[in-house]
């Protein structure tokens, strides 16, 4: 069946839920052809075992932006629009900066940066906005101490980062464009005086295999995957904490499995990023029972395969106490979050260190009267007030 479905219809949500128009369509078709705005045809993907398909098969199916632009693209910006074996060479040089073992030393900065944010809630005073003095400065902080970029320049990195994953007027070329402009302002200082941060590391030991707009582009990369997708993790997983008061309150005092198990179901149960980068087909192929063609575009929904009934039983409820699963909320396959980690370590650190400074938070207006983003790929909250 070929039905026109805006995209708003993929980027909407109840809430926290996705819609049940999504939930229904991945139920009746986990594998759809869709009629987009501009006369674009694509496939929508919702279906868990079909999309780990798609995404974990990097020879079917290119993330190349140039199948958008009709033009080759050998500099598209981040890790997210390339192929092998050009995405193979970034990626093997940032991934040992993203280990567990190697961000441990991030740990300590970490826990001084959330120590501060709940100083300026406190300051702020009941209420208080969690997005504004919680889940917004706090990944940008890290980001700035991974990557080198000075305090001053926050206000910019943040709203480079939230443009990108924006569905409005400026193209999505045109909102990379400026970043990769900013970004490459950066990397001229970096490589005049190499600072301690990922980018000079980057540039004293592969300088001589990296230009500045690659080095740009994966400073671009590491900001719109680690920043805006934080961010909407630290205010939407707070939001879904504190629906369970008791349990929100003994998470401040609760052991490093509890809270492992948390985060992984917030992961999970939230999928932030409602729909991977687009795939296009090389050549034809089966997925489930759905052949493609080639040459076709194909929209993993991440939010629809998160909640399949094929990952585990009841998934339209958030159970905190829940076995981990092999969720969507990072990707599958080559292109999986570099970040993950980084990502894991800062909100372990942060919900519990929430819970203990505020036992008694809640959110200060019913959820029907939050605002959230409803055009965003990244799914977040615009603000989020609340009292304790």
């Amino acid at each position: 069946m070929t039905e026109a479905l805006p995209i708003p219809l993929l980027l909407s949500r109840d809430g926290l839920d996705p819609i049940a128009e999504l939930r229904e369509r991945r139920t009746a078709e986990p594998v759809a052809k869709l009629e987009l705005p501009f006369g674009i045809v694509a496939w929508l993907v919702s279906g868990y075992d079909e999309a780990k398909q798609v995404l974990g098969d990097a020879t079917t199916f290119s993330n190349d932006i140039g199948n958008l632009t009709n033009e080759s693209s050998e500099d598209p910006g981040g890790l997210g629009m390339t192929d092998p074996p050009y995405h193979t060479k970034l990626r093997r040089l940032l991934t040992p900066e993203f280990t567990m073992r190697t961000l441990q030393r991030l740990r300590p900065r970490i826990e001084q940066i959330v120590q501060g944010q709940l100083d300026a809630i406190e300051a702020a005073g009941r209420p208080a906005d969690l997005v504004e003095h919680f889940a917004m400065p706090i990944p940008s902080l890290v980001i700035c101490e991974l990557l080198g970029v000075p305090y001053g320049d926050r206000a910019e990195f943040q709203a480079l980062s939230t443009a990108r994953f924006e569905v409005g007027d400026e193209s999505p070329l045109d909102v990379i464009g400026t970043s990769l402009e900013y970004l490459g302002t950066l990397v001229e200082r970096e490589r005049a005086d190499p600072g301690e941060g990922l980018l000079g590391q980057l540039i004293r030991d592969h300088g001589d295999e990296l230009t500045d707009r690659e080095l740009a582009g994966l400073a671009d990369g590491i900001l719109t995957g680690g920043h805006e997708t934080t961010a909407a993790s630290l205010s939407l997983g707070a939001l879904a904490l504190l629906q369970s008061p008791d349990y929100f309150a003994a998470l401040g005092s609760a052991d490093e499995p509890t809270v492992h198990l948390a985060v992984e179901e917030l992961l999970r149960y939230l999928s932030v990023v409602q729909v991977a980068f687009p795939r296009f087909s090389r050549t034809p192929v089966r997925i489930g029972d759905v052949e493609i063609p080639a040459g076709q575009m194909v929209l993993v929904s991440l939010s629809g395969a998160d909640r399949d009934p094929a990952l585990g039983p009841d998934p339209e409820r958030f159970d905190p106490t829940r076995p981990a699963t092999s969720h969507l909320g990072f990707g599958y396959g080559i292109h999986r979050c570099v970040g993950a980690e980084l990502a894991r370590i800062e909100l372990r650190i942060a919900f519990p260190a929430l819970a203990r400074r505020f036992p008694t938070m809640r959110p200060a207006v019913p959820m029907a009267e939050l605002d959230f983003r409803q055009t965003s790929i990244v799914y977040s909250a615009v603000t989020m007030p609340v009292t304790w």
